[in-house]
């Protein structure tokens, strides 16, 4: 690591999150002069040039990639026109003990004097909330689901080539195409679609305002710079900033200051849900690096050290924080960039290439919590690709996660995309499949799969408040046969996906008609053509995806009655739910007999994955193909990121033996240390689930690190891999380390402050999780052999 990375790397890490009042400060502005004089989508592109034209700009010393979405490093902005904090909001993410921000006194009397009176009521989540009916709201509070939309615009999207090969300037002139095109004698929307295509040129142009603000800046630091070397690259900086993202860019270093300007715009422009993310970044970057190798303008340790300051430009955007949040449901500053490495390419052929070493080197050496990594890995990549990815996997960090490339072209062909579409496609997020720089694929909120059980076992009564939540599903101590069961968390299951579909689509059309998103829908093939915009289904592909949470403790209470009340009739329906009512105060013996004694998930045992099996095609069919407001189809994918936690939290005991507000399983991993006949029966188990008919699965493993110590420990780890894949499995991610050292950072957090570890979809640094999630990842089966 070169010393000008060693002095960022360490500034990033020093640098505290701090919530930054500038940009709802000129938002409010800007809305207070200009509200009611202009169309939705130019109202909101006018506000992005404002934007762009007076946000303080900022150039750090050591600086080769430039730009921040705040005024300086980890400078949070809000967003009060989409979630407007409260004063105790400001005072909880101030002094919570983990992952907090510091809110100064002058942010506190702004909200106070200007944001707050002017956004409240006004805010999309007030106006939201204000739409949604009582029982969704009902379901919302009992923690059947959450609504992502409802705190934050929606996210995942990843892109793709196109900007490396254009600039703004040439989409000005597609979009002035597009209006020249509009038929206003026979097109009904061609109003609508003049006003699109006239913010999204606005939206361009403030871009390139933007960009040429820090050329600007660069020139005026030169000239003040004594020291020559640092003068000449200020002044190369400006040179760039000048020329990209206006116009494509022409090598290494503007193709990564391009990128990096897009990606600012569209966090600028709206927060949303995970972070823009440069998709296949080997892929793009390739040509620029072979090109500058060959030219003799560009070497390898060059290159790295460009990427690895674009790293830091990642690690300096902490996530914006949620409304009403509390240390427990807000847990990381992570934003949830994901970039894509190996695959392949639009022809199918091996996308592994130099760059693709260069970057697994550069995740090694910078260790940072952002931005996440994964490698794509195709039955046509090579091993060693593999391998190298495994040596960074053993090291600890959490970093890459590894996905089954083949399996997320297939998950794509399967939803309806072009073949070469989904090969340009990947991954996002946590897990999430997409076709990149062409689909808008958003998710909607996770769903209590578990929580459904419990209403079931209670005739639609919400045992936590008493309240007749779902439909009335039958007593079950009448049920004669588990069927009878099945079929009441099946009726129960369909009354809440339908509460929950008809709540997305409200908010939905809310953001569509309110909140549209002119500078990303620029870069988002077909917007332009079709003149609508990425919110309102102006994307080539539109997909809404609803996340089941607790598979594998859903399956385990499924087993755990079948088996002993209906076939072995070790307890009785009444003996077990008077147990669950006591939170198994009295009832030890028949917990440790439903946890020790029951068929569990992650075994390779059919008896529980049948029922696993069971239960996925039920939610399935619940969700998938079920047309959504904007365009296109609902799909489901099983992840949790930490709302395993929450929902667990407000999930009453279980009949696998879960104690009540215990977290959930987690993604679609096993019960925590239930799996116990290896690695090998849980990816046999994994395997049962038919992966391809989600958009994406998410599987933590854990192992001790003397497990894949040497050459032997890479080509085992390798192994396991492959055969999960070539049985279908979707993805795959690792924490490499003993329990004994966690719980150690327990004790010493201060001496453990760089310690990462894979949480859910992401990796964080374990002294910033709350405790209930430290102990559910100590909890996780530690696997002590391959």
């Amino acid at each position: 690591m070169r010393d000008r990375i060693k002095r960022l790397r360490e500034r990033t890490l020093e640098a505290r999150p701090a919530i930054d009042g500038e940009r709802a400060k000129l938002i409010t502005e800007f809305y207070k002069q200009n509200l009611g004089k202009y169309s939705p989508p130019v109202m909101r592109a006018m506000a992005f040039k404002y934007l762009c034209e007076h946000q303080t700009i900022y150039i750090g010393e050591d600086e080769l990639i430039v730009g921040e979405r705040g005024p300086a490093p980890k400078r949070v902005p809000t967003y009060p026109e989409l979630t407007c904090h409260s004063l105790e909001d400001l005072r909880i993410l101030g002094t919570r003990e983990k992952t907090s921000y510091e809110v100064g006194e002058e942010v506190f009397r702004m909200y106070e004097e200007e944001i707050i009176p002017y956004w409240r009521g006004r805010s999309l989540r007030d106006r939201i909330f204000a739409c949604l009916p009582q029982e969704w709201k009902d379901a919302y509070e009992a923690g059947v689901f959450t609504e992502f939309m409802e705190q934050r615009a929606p996210g995942h999207t990843a892109a793709d080539g196109k900007i490396y090969q254009k600039g703004l300037l040439d989409f000005k002139r597609e979009i002035a195409e597009a209006m020249a095109g509009l038929d206003f004698a026979r097109d009904p929307e061609a109003l609508a679609k003049r006003e699109q295509l006239l913010a999204m040129d606005i939206a361009a142009e403030a871009m390139i305002i933007f960009a040429r603000r820090h050329a600007a800046l660069a020139r005026r630091m030169a000239a003040e710079t004594a020291a020559a070397g640092r003068r000449a690259e200020l002044l190369r900086i400006a040179e760039i900033c000048e020329r990209v993202p206006a116009y494509p860019p022409r090598d290494f270093w503007e193709a990564l200051q391009a990128y990096w300007f897009y990606h600012l715009g569209v966090i600028m422009e709206l927060n949303g849900w995970d972070a823009f993310n440069p998709g296949h970044l080997d892929q793009h970057l390739e040509p620029f690096y072979t090109r500058g190798l060959r030219e003799g303008t560009l070497d390898r340790e060059g290159a790295k050290e460009l990427l690895e300051c674009l790293w830091v430009k990642f690690n300096n955007q902490p996530a914006p924080p949620k409304v009403g949040v509390t240390a427990a449901e807000s847990g990381t500053y992570n934003d949830f960039v994901n970039i894509n490495i190996g695959g392949v390419r639009p022809d199918g052929t091996d996308a592994v290439n130099e760059v693709s070493y260069l970057l697994l080197e550069v995740i090694d050496e910078m260790h940072l919590l952002q931005p996440g990594t994964n490698i794509q890995l195709s039955r046509k990549n090579p091993d060693h690709f593999l391998k190298a990815a495994c040596r960074v996997i053993r090291k600890g960090y959490g970093y890459p996660s590894v996905f089954n490339c083949d399996a997320v072209v297939e998950e794509l062909l399967r939803q309806g995309k072009a073949l070469e579409d989904a090969r340009e496609g990947g991954t996002s997020g946590c897990v999430e499949t997409g076709a990149f720089g062409k689909e808008a694929y958003i998710l909607s909120g996770y769903f209590n799969l578990v929580k459904i059980l419990e209403l079931a076992l209670h005739d639609g009564v919400d045992p936590r408040t008493g309240k007749q939540l779902g439909p009335r599903t039958g007593d079950p101590r009448s049920f004669k046969t588990f069927d009878e069961l099945f079929n009441a968390w099946e009726a129960q299951l369909r009354h809440f996906i339908d509460i929950k579909i008809r709540g997305n689509a409200i908010v939905q059309s809310i953001y569509a008609q309110e909140m549209p998103a002119p500078f990303l829908s620029i870069i988002i093939d077909d917007c332009i053509k079709k003149g609508r915009d990425y919110n309102a289904g102006g994307a080539r592909y539109n997909t809404t995806y609803i996340q089941g949470v607790g598979i594998g403790t859903l399956t385990d209470c499924l087993a755990a009655i079948k088996y002993h009340v209906f076939e072995e009739k070790t307890v009785s329906m009444e003996e077990l739910l008077l147990a669950l009512e006591k939170n198994f105060a009295g009832y030890e013996r028949l917990r440790q007999l439903l946890l020790n004694k029951s068929p569990k998930w992650g075994n390779d045992d059919d008896r529980a994955d049948e029922l696993m099996r069971r239960a996925f095609q039920a939610f399935f069919a619940a969700v998938d193909g079920r047309p959504a407001p904007r365009g296109g189809t609902y799909h489901i994918n099983m992840l949790p990121t930490t709302c395993h936690i929450y929902f667990g939290a407000v999930t009453g005991a279980t009949p696998d033996g879960r104690l009540a507000g215990k977290p959930l399983s987690e993604g679609i991993s096993p019960v925590q240390g239930m799996d116990r006949k290896g690695p090998t029966a849980v990816i046999l188990s994994m395997a049962k689930m038919d992966h391809a008919r989600t958009g994406g699965t998410l599987l933590n493993m854990k192992f001790s690190p003397q497990v894949l110590s040497g050459e032997e420990g890479i080509e085992k780890l390798a192994r396991l891999i492959r055969t999960y894949f070539k049985l279908g499995g979707h993805h795959v991610q690792f924490n490499v380390i003993s329990s004994e050292i966690l719980r150690e950072a327990q004790r010493k957090p201060e001496e453990y402050r760089g310690l990462l570890v894979r949480v859910a979809g992401y990796s964080d640094y374990f002294c910033d999780l709350s405790r209930e999630l430290q102990e559910e990842i100590i909890a996780r089966t530690e696997h002590a052999a391959l």
